[in-house]
């Protein structure tokens, strides 16, 4: 007979963009004539860049012909590629890495969902609070976060990074954590720590030999020139964090699938006999088994993001984006809302008013404005009482989005 894995059943009923898109769907059928818009699921929208698409253009050519015709590529990527990481992304800010340090993946959200296989299913993981789902979704399903009680993982421990305490998460205090899950600049909150701050949980890694798994999804939209990119800009971090990137809102690459984990020789974990292992080694035969690595035509898209012409192209994207992030800022602000987020980042994240729950007021919006957000509560407990707006529409639908609000705000 076989046996389904329990942990599995663990998981809440849905994905929390699965239920959004189910009530958005509901929402259709009753009002079909309704022009709804979406500034919820972080979705790009502006198309693929020139020297992007010139380079997948050639890819695609080579494949054509049987001199350039490629097959399974290397697990751990293209060194073309990797190479081009290393001198655009790295060293630029001080940051020496190997080129066998980097693994090409096909998306952030792969790694970070699948990384946590090499840690013994018992270790005590510290996640702030709100956080991108998946990290927690990825330890349930391997049993690591005990059982769902009122909101909550009883084996997690949530660190709340809510406008209280500056956005700024709380080193964890009481029972040491093993593995941490930081994301900076954060989804869903849009904020970010300072070089200081990111230091302190670096430092506390080190004290109590916990591994940090730090998300820099979203560091290309960072302004503020004394927020780092990287937490290996951090004296120290090589010996105790893994660092994740992802070329899909970098470069629009949702739909495309690149990214990287950076994984240092120095960092490793230990056997109960006390024996450290180097997670270099043990991330790469994983891969080497589980995973055919990412398709030549992807990788040399985004080896071109690195081109001088690249790189002013997607920049020329990116402040599309926060164009629109710094206009939302200033109607929602202008109309009594208060925001967070926006300038480092492209989300925005909303207190809900006089109390209103994150999933009524995303009932209401969608409702009275036809504009859908994202319920914060659905990031994790403290996100109650908060809702995201993602910055990734184009110019005319965001403005349309926020007439609606204001609009709707005023007859409130």
């Amino acid at each position: 007979m076989a046996l389904v894995n329990i942990h599995f059943l663990n998981l809440q009923n849905n994905y929390l963009f699965a239920d959004i898109a189910k009530k958005v769907n509901a929402f259709k059928v009753l009002h079909p004539k309704a022009e709804v818009i979406s500034l919820g699921i972080g979705d790009v929208t502006q198309p693929l860049c020139p020297a992007v698409v010139e380079a997948m253009r050639k890819a695609v050519d080579e494949m054509a012909t049987a001199e350039g015709f490629r097959g399974y590529g290397p697990e751990q990527g293209y060194n073309f590629l990797r190479e081009a990481i290393l001198k655009n992304d790295f060293a630029p800010r001080g940051v020496r890495l190997g080129i066998d340090e980097v693994f090409i993946n096909d998306g952030a959200k792969s790694d970070t969902g699948n990384f946590q296989e090499l840690l013994h299913w018992d270790n005590f993981i510290g996640v702030t609070d709100p956080i991108y789902p998946v990290y927690i979704d990825s330890n349930v399903m391997i049993g690591r976060c005990g059982t769902y009680r009122d909101g909550r993982w009883t084996n997690v421990r949530y660190m709340p990074t809510t406008a209280e305490n500056g956005f700024v998460p709380e080193l964890p205090k009481g029972r040491p954590v093993d593995v941490i899950y930081l994301c900076f600049p954060n989804n869903p909150t849009g904020t970010v720590i300072t070089k200081q701050e990111l230091r302190r949980w670096v430092n506390y890694a080190l004290k109590n030999d916990a591994l940090i798994l730090f998300d820099a999804a979203y560091q290309a939209y960072i302004r503020d020139p004394e927020i780092p990119h990287s937490i290996y800009e951090i004296r120290g971090a090589r010996k105790c964090a893994v660092e994740f990137r992802s070329f899909s809102k970098t470069a629009g690459f949702t739909g495309v699938r690149c990214g990287y984990t950076i994984v240092p020789k120095e960092v490793s974990v230990a056997t109960f006999e006390g024996e450290r292992i180097p997670l270099n080694q043990l991330w790469l035969r994983r891969q080497c088994t589980k995973f055919n690595g990412t398709s030549y035509i992807s990788q040399r898209a985004a080896e071109a993001i690195y081109s001088p012409e690249g790189k002013q192209q997607i920049r020329v994207t990116i402040d599309y984006y926060m164009q629109n992030a710094a206009r939302m800022l200033s109607v929602l602000r202008g109309i009594g809302y208060e925001c967070y987020g926006g300038e480092n980042a492209p989300y925005i994240w909303m207190r809900t008013p006089d109390g209103t729950t994150s999933w009524q007021f995303f009932e209401e919006l969608l409702y009275g404005a036809n504009v859908v957000c994202t319920p914060g509560v659905g990031f994790g407990p403290s996100g109650e009482g908060y809702v995201r707006f993602t910055a990734f529409g184009s110019h005319e639908q965001t403005e349309e989005a926020l007439q609606r609000i204001a609009k709707w705000k005023n007859l409130h």
